[in-house]
């Protein structure tokens, strides 16, 4: 996590959470972070499971070129990834999962962004599982907002222990995501371990917990 707004994000949701899992949907105040909102986003679970958008900043919208409320979330990713972007919306409405994935965003004109999402856990309930986000771009060319971005391509991605991390995440190395959809023997189930992690189909998943 290298982006002031994506710290400055999960630095709120830290405190609310108080070290439970996540904190309640009902705790967020958007005055409370309103100089964040312009980039955040809220994703909620449709009737068909899908994640959706129920709520996106203003200059988010503008980035894409489009009002993102009751859009698929899937669906601003490139073909390859949103399978791949699916399972982690999944983890962080089920699992309560903390998710980092930074991406490089191609506009309609064929400019390229560098971005870094954060996607944090949020308790609503088994009926209503949502996750408070950020989008935020790491350069601002003179193009940004003009020019939507209608595709983004998965660079890197962390799924993060909270309790166990530091806040600054920059010193890990992120897992580098092939450039080719994982293939179907590598979505079986079966993990091997690494010095650096325990590697689950395309994922690399660092332990949690607190020591003993």
């Amino acid at each position: 996590m290298k982006q002031d707004g994506s710290i400055a994000l999960f630095q709120y949701w830290n405190r609310l959470r108080n070290g439970r899992p996540a904190p309640r949907r009902t705790e967020i105040e958007p005055a409370d972070i309103k100089s964040l909102l312009a980039d955040t986003f809220i994703l909620e679970k449709d009737t068909r499971g899908e994640a959706i958008f129920r709520l996106a900043g203003t200059r988010l919208c503008a980035t894409y070129g489009r009002e993102l409320k009751g859009y698929s979330f899937p669906l601003i990713w490139s073909r390859r990834d949103q399978r791949m972007i699916s399972r982690l919306a999944h983890s962080a409405f089920h699992d309560k999962s903390v998710v980092v994935v930074t991406y490089e965003g191609i506009s309609k004109d064929g400019k390229t962004n560098p971005f870094e999402l954060v996607l944090l856990p949020l308790e609503g309930g088994l009926g209503s599982p949502r996750s408070l986000g950020a989008i935020t771009p790491v350069a601002k060319p003179y193009w940004l907002g003009a020019d939507p971005i209608v595709e983004g391509k998965v660079d890197t991605l962390r799924v993060v222990d909270p309790d166990r991390e530091p806040v600054f995440l920059g010193g890990r190395a992120a897992m580098e995501v092939p450039s080719l959809a994982p293939g179907a023997s590598q979505m079986i189930a079966g993990s091997a371990s690494s010095d650096q992690g325990r590697r689950i189909r395309h994922l690399v998943v660092f332990e949690g917990g607190k020591d003993s």
